[in-house]
């Protein structure tokens, strides 16, 4: 029964992290589930005879063990927001630097004509010298 419900969980917070992850209503939510897993954790460390009893009705044989997979789920979360996150944020400073590109280019007409400039000299030209 508990490795069904954790199945549907963690794919239920991805599909639903992924599906509205602008949402202002998504922020909110992953923002509450955070805390409900913090008090939940605190709840465990102070009540761990309470902790068996709920997995045992999961069909979990210790309350560690129900403790270790909710933090695996809570990783997997964490792991999948962040990937999202960093690719966002990849995608926001490549139109940044294509917009920035855009506004300072320069059309091949307006540039100064190209047999006036010589080349710069390099390092390797100096040191045969």
């Amino acid at each position: 029964m508990i490795k069904a419900l954790l199945l549907l969980a963690g794919a239920a917070l991805v599909a639903f992290f992924l599906a509205n992850r602008r949402k202002a209503r998504a922020k909110a939510g992953v923002k509450i589930g955070f805390v409900l897993f913090v008090v939940f954790m605190v709840y465990a460390v102070m009540r761990p005879d309470d902790l068996t009893v709920v997995a045992n009705a999961l069909g979990v044989q210790r309350g560690t063990d129900l403790v270790l997979y909710a933090l695996v789920m809570g990783f997997a979360f964490v792991t999948v927001s962040t990937y999202v996150r960093f690719r966002e944020q990849e995608m926001r400073y490549a139109r940044l630097a294509r917009s920035i590109a855009l506004q300072n280019a320069v059309r091949p007409e307006d540039q100064p004509d190209a047999t006036a400039v010589t080349p710069a000299a390099d390092d390797d030209d100096r040191l045969r010298r």
